[in-house]
């Protein structure tokens, strides 16, 4: 049992919120554009989304551990990677098999919705893997070149709302992107807010996020920013596509979002006093995405 719990940990599934609620966002955009949907295709979408994300996750500790993990000390339940190599629970050949086992099951799940009739999904399927691959991977490594804030943007927001949008109505339709938005803030907001305890040891392994770029005065502000930007693209997903205006319930999630900048305003990333702020911006995420998604849904029943 205890050797399967190292598995499960290197997996980092709590994190999986990040990928699967942009799906189901966007799976209910279409059911209320459409009043159908396709259980078997929006499985497949679920499944591949999530087996493309492990995969990247178990990449990513794979490649860090060769670089900042092992001078990370200031590690928490959120930041730091899984720790399964530095525990040696796990080698890092294990993992990267691993890494690319999910990815090929993501893979398999791209071809059959390609077979099914979604011939788009190559293009879309294919960036979405390129991005995760080449978020942690050598040479190129966007983390480490200031660039994979800006990847998680697009990969965890409008990119996958927009396919699986696609997947769902077969149609490329502009709103199926922009509807990823407030999620795509949320989920950076998250990868920021990680960077902050991870800062010394990143920048000793040359690994020049934009936290270690920016600093953490500068850092702090754009925290503040990705953290409020959601809840004005909510309004602007009401003027410019005419969603429910119930849309706005994901204002219900304001409270935490603030609670989490004044943590992360004042607090010492290094201090344990620090983790509430990481857990209240996935808390953030998570609320804003089951709210949407409800509130897509209940515009599709009782329009």
């Amino acid at each position: 049992m205890v050797f399967l719990q190292a598995y499960v940990r290197a997996l980092r599934l709590p994190f999986l919120t990040g990928s699967l609620l942009p799906v189901a966002v966007a799976g209910a955009l279409a059911y209320r554009d459409q009043g159908i949907w396709s259980p078997m295709l929006l499985g497949l979408t679920f499944v591949g989304v999530a087996a493309l994300h492990l995969g990247a996750n178990l990449l990513n500790d794979y490649y860090d551990s060769f670089g900042s993990d092992p001078l990370n000390v200031h590690f928490t339940p959120f930041s730091g990677g899984s720790r399964v190599i530095q525990n040696q629970e796990l080698s890092p050949d294990t993992v990267r098999f691993m890494a690319f086992l999910f990815m090929a099951l993501g893979g398999l799940c791209g071809l059959a919705l390609i077979f099914l009739g979604r011939p788009w999904v190559a293009l879309i399927g294919a960036l979405g893997f390129l991005a995760g691959y080449i978020y942690s991977a050598s040479p190129v490594q966007l983390m480490s070149a200031g660039l994979g804030e800006a990847t998680i943007f697009l990969a965890f927001g409008p990119l996958l709302t927009w396919g699986a949008y696609y997947v769902q109505t077969n149609s490329l339709k502009p709103v199926g992107l922009a509807v990823g938005l407030p999620l795509a803030f949320l989920i950076t907001a998250i990868l920021w807010i990680n960077e902050f305890p991870d800062l010394k040891a990143d920048a000793e392994a040359g690994k020049n996020q934009l936290v270690v770029r920016l600093g953490l005065r500068q850092a702090r502000r754009v925290y503040a920013a990705l953290m409020l930007a959601p809840f004005a693209s909510i309004f602007f997903l009401l003027e410019a596509f005419h969603l429910p205006d119930l849309l706005v319930a994901a204002l219900v999630a304001l409270p935490l979002a603030v609670r989490a900048i004044s943590v992360a305003w004042r607090v010492p990333p290094t201090e344990p006093e620090f983790i509430p702020a990481q857990a209240l911006t996935i808390q953030t995420h998570a609320l804003v995405g089951a709210a949407m998604t409800l509130a897509l849904l209940y515009g599709a029943w009782w329009r």
